[in-house]
């Protein structure tokens, strides 16, 4: 039987690549995202490539909505093997001392709260699939602070708790769990998102950067990793674009 995987964060993005990837692997996709009319797209072009995917209406910060696309799993063409908690995002790059307190929640119920609601759902079904893998994407910010990053940040180090517990919790069980942590990633949304849809600003993260990492690297990384023989974890897959040696350190030309 075909063997299922589970997107959450698919109507843009590292999300969307993941799903085109995955399906590209043979897998079966379960794309789920909360904006239902890009994910009609998405499958559309993943089945014209010769792939198969189902959109799942979701949102990772609602109970109700989590346990549908848990019950959308049940109904899937074959065993979930592989779960991709890919939701999140940033808001801000305010200052600890003035940062919005409704921003950093947000961050908090999406990053954090939406992997550990998707996680607790899909559990079973990964489990009773005799092979289950976890993938949570967070970030080099999940293990380095930097300025104005203190709400993301902390966020993001939650999520890297997350893998790292559900790790010895889960030994001696049929299920690994792999953490992807992308540094510099251009994308069409996080930084609009981040910036409250003021493009210049977006723009200026990447300015002078020779060559950021792309969606489709990212997804790369994800796929090698899900498509190891199942005994093969791989804890941590640390992702930078060569031009950023590190949070602070970053190469740009003409500046």
């Amino acid at each position: 039987m075909t063997s299922v995987a589970i997107v959450t964060g698919a109507s843009s993005g590292i999300g969307a690549a993941t799903a085109r990837r995955l399906a590209a692997e043979g897998f079966h996709v379960l794309a789920a995202a909360r904006r239902t009319d890009r994910l009609a797209g998405l499958v559309k072009e993943i089945e014209a490539a010769g792939g198969t995917a189902t959109a799942v209406a979701c949102d990772v910060t609602s109970d109700e909505s989590v346990a549908g696309l848990a019950t959308a799993a049940q109904g899937a063409p074959g065993p979930v093997t592989l779960l991709v908690n890919n939701a999140g995002g940033a808001r801000g790059l305010d200052p600890v001392e003035s940062g919005a307190i409704g921003d950093w929640q947000w961050m908090y119920d999406v990053n954090v709260l939406g992997t550990l609601r998707v996680t607790q759902a899909l559990l079973p079904a990964l489990e009773a699939s005799g092979a289950g893998t976890i993938v949570i994407v967070s970030s080099t910010a999940g293990f380095t602070v930097y300025e104005g990053g203190g709400g993301y940040a902390a966020a993001k180090h939650a999520q890297t708790a997350i893998a790292g517990t559900l790790r010895l919790e889960l030994c001696g069980r049929p299920l690994r769990v792999i953490e992807i942590d992308p540094g510099m990633v251009r994308t069409d949304e996080f930084g609009l998102v981040r910036f409250d849809g003021d493009a210049d600003k977006a723009a200026a993260t990447y300015a002078g950067v020779p060559e950021p990492l792309v969606a489709e690297d990212v997804a790369d990384c994800i796929a090698w990793c899900a498509t190891r023989p199942h005994h093969v974890n791989v804890d941590r897959l640390v992702v930078r674009p060569l031009a950023q040696a590190a949070q602070h350190k970053v190469h740009r030309v003409g500046q």
